[in-house]
């Protein structure tokens, strides 16, 4: 599990501020709203057969904390983060959007299988990708 703070609106800018905060009601806030997410990436694979592992743990969290925390922790979704420039940043488009960072830097033994991105602790979106 990895750990990052990230503030964020939603708001759709062809909608009235009115239809807005009626759809997304506190999170359409215009001074911005965040959370502590927590960050669970699943992968799978064959295990090696000279260690055991898919991959070395240590390796997995430093290719999520470059790929993905660095470029979130303690940004703004909606202004600071590039992969999701021009889309409404949801927990479901954010956990899209931190499949398509992991995913290519992943070695070829392993196969990401699931995001699962906690906005709080009961609130929580899974993505498995598009297969």
């Amino acid at each position: 599990m990895e750990h990052f703070n990230a503030a964020h609106k939603l708001y759709n800018p062809s909608w009235s501020t009115e239809k807005n905060n009626e759809v997304f009601g506190p999170c359409a806030n215009e001074n911005w709203h965040g959370h502590n997410y927590e960050l669970y990436v699943t992968v799978k694979g064959q295990p090696a057969d000279d260690t055991g592992f898919l991959i070395d743990v240590k390796e997995l969290s430093a290719i999520i904390k470059e790929q993905v925390v660095e470029k979130l922790d303690h940004k703004n979704l909606n202004l600071d983060v590039e992969f999701m420039t021009g889309k409404m940043c949801s927990s479901e488009n954010l956990a899209v959007g931190i499949w398509e960072q992991l995913e290519p830097c992943l070695p070829e033994t392993v196969e990401l299988y699931c995001i699962r991105l906690c906005e709080t602790p009961r609130i929580y979106v899974e993505y498995f990708g598009e297969k």
